[in-house]
């Protein structure tokens, strides 16, 4: 990733801070994703949280509808590929 140049924003009267589209873009930091922010001295430091189990499926969710395949065509991509690793593991070499 590239680094991106400094944007300036302003926090609100409520303490609300808006991250410009493009920082969330690059960041994946979409709507309802829980972040930490950590003080480090006069600076914070935003960050996404480790994906827990609910946000792991969304983002599988997010990522399935994003590539146009369904959860059949993704498991049967999965098993293909581990036949193929199985075959190249422990297949016999001139088969």
């Amino acid at each position: 990733m590239q680094p991106m140049k400094s944007i300036t924003a302003e926090i609100k009267s409520r303490g609300q801070l808006t991250i410009p589209k493009k920082i969330r873009a690059v960041t994946r930091l979409e709507e309802g994703r829980v972040v930490s922010i950590i003080p480090l001295g006069e600076s914070v430091l935003i960050t996404p949280q480790k994906l827990e189990l609910e946000e792991a499926r969304r983002e599988m969710r997010r990522i399935l509808k994003a590539s146009g395949l369904s959860a059949e065509d993704l498991l049967q991509g999965l098993k293909e590929e581990r036949e193929k690793l199985y075959q190249e593991t422990y297949g016999r070499k001139g088969d």
